[in-house]
């Protein structure tokens, strides 16, 4: 959080609970693959400074992880409504934006975004003219809630820092309820020096413009109201064990090389200090060892193969990956070596159901984060371009389930089905629903219509 928005919120009334941002900056390291300099610096027993290499494992976690919640389509009421609310969701790069908040969220524990107006004109009076709806994403770092009530954030702040020629700008906006039911919007923007250039105001309804989306884990972690669990903050300890284990290969590796041992009477020696003349590039490849300069000698060549730890070495690192997958809800073996291959999200999810029941739980966050981006954007269109879209529609999202199952088998499993037992409508409306993403009521009347049309009332 920038020092300026913090100083805001302060001067407006709000106590700031900063400990979340620390589990946040931690994580956000972790996922960012950046030096951590308590641990990746060492001092050898030498006193010799080095560093250790970073596998970025965090990062893989959380895209494998975003890969369970991917989205196909987002359906909302008729055709017509569905192509114009996924023209402005797709005018605001959401399909690009939600896959990176996926990621995010799984490092931090949250994410989230709300609906503005762009281009608008701000009267006095808490009203504006003009303007194109615009969604703007967060990560956890630049959002503070400001009212939670059973772990529903209903009052929130959100900043951004953009550049206009060159120099810093910070944006905070404010959503609160004065009234306890409609929201009213507050924007602040800052210069590079904290300084405060403008703020104004709109009243909203009582539709909340903005949406929260955590992981959907229970948060043991204390004084983290409004924020989700950051998966990475459980997951720290095996990501070092991690990086320690691609250590000792990389140190098996780098002293693998075959060493050819020769005794002195091999080389050269300078006449006048009887050392050995300065070596070529090759000859420096040579460990010389001291013995008898004796021609006959029997061991006056030897070779020494280092041994590399291929068996033990993985087995610890098959250990510490296992424990990586249990910390992030995959079950006990995502990444296994076998015959050679690590296995990953799509082989291990689809043959093993470890990890459905965390799968159906972030999925009900992300609905739910998805339905409250759409519906704010149906009520500021309503209100502002003068569209009458029904707020109450079903917001039907089809997700992606190529990673956990062969979708196109199910299709034709249930159409199968619904041939097989025509007499029972439930299995085709249920085939309808699935390859249409469509809600009850929409299969429902498909199937009435091809009913109809199949079997046309005769006249007497």
């Amino acid at each position: 959080m920038e020092s300026c928005v913090e100083s805001k919120l302060q001067k407006l009334g709000y106590f700031i609970n900063t400990v979340p941002y620390g589990y946040i900056e931690a994580c956000n390291a972790w996922y960012k693959n950046e030096l951590i300099e308590k641990f990746h610096r060492r001092t050898s027993i030498q006193g010799e400074e080095y560093e250790i290499e970073r596998m970025n494992f965090a990062k893989r976690g959380c895209a494998d992880d975003a890969n369970l919640c991917e989205i196909i389509q987002i359906n909302v009421g008729n055709d017509t409504q569905t192509d114009e609310i996924n023209k402005i969701l797709s005018d605001n790069r959401f399909d690009v934006m939600y896959r990176k908040q996926l990621e995010r969220m799984s490092a931090a524990g949250t994410v989230a975004s709300y609906v503005r107006l762009k281009n608008a004109t701000y009267l006095d009076n808490g009203r504006v003219t003009g303007g194109d709806i615009r969604v703007e994403y967060c990560y956890a770092e630049n959002y503070t809630p400001l009212l939670v009530e059973n772990e529903e954030v209903l009052d929130a702040c959100f900043s951004g820092v953009d550049y206009v020629n060159g120099k810093k700008r910070t944006t905070m906006v404010l959503f609160t309820r004065p009234d306890g039911t409609n929201y009213k919007a507050e924007t602040y923007t800052f210069d590079e020096n904290g300084a405060e250039l403008e703020n104004y105001w709109i009243n909203l309804g009582d539709v909340k413009p903005f949406a929260v989306m955590m992981v959907a884990e229970v948060n043991n972690l204390d004084d983290m109201q409004g924020f989700g669990l950051p998966k990475i903050w459980g997951a720290i300890p095996t990501l070092k064990k991690i990086d320690l284990c691609n250590m000792i290969l990389n140190g098996d590796l780098e002293k693998g090389e075959k060493l050819i041992l020769t005794n002195e009477a091999l080389v050269e020696l300078d006449e006048e200090t009887g050392e050995p003349k300065q070596k070529t590039p090759l000859m420096k490849r040579l460990f010389v060892f001291l013995g008898e300069k004796l021609p006959e000698q029997k061991n006056v060549i030897q070779e020494y193969n280092p041994q590399i730890r291929v068996d033990e070495i993985t087995k610890a690192f098959e250990l510490c990956l296992s424990l990586f997958s249990m910390t992030f809800g995959f079950g006990s073996k995502k990444y296994t070596f076998e015959q050679g291959q690590i296995q990953t999200a799509t082989q291990y999810i689809g043959e093993r159901q470890d990890a459905m029941q965390e799968l159906n739980k972030q999925r009900k966050e992300a609905t739910d984060y998805i339905t409250g981006i759409v519906r704010a954007i149906m009520w500021f269109s309503n209100t502002f371009n003068g569209t009458s879209y029904n707020l109450e529609d079903e917001v039907c999202i089809d997700f992606d389930d190529s990673y956990i199952e062969d979708k196109t088998t199910k299709l034709s499993n249930m159409r199968a089905d619904a041939l097989s037992f025509s007499d029972i409508p439930e299995f085709m409306i249920r085939y309808i629903m699935m390859s249409l993403n469509v809600d009850r009521k929409e299969a429902e009347k498909i199937l009435n219509t091809q009913t109809e049309e199949e079997d046309p009332e005769v006249d007497d």
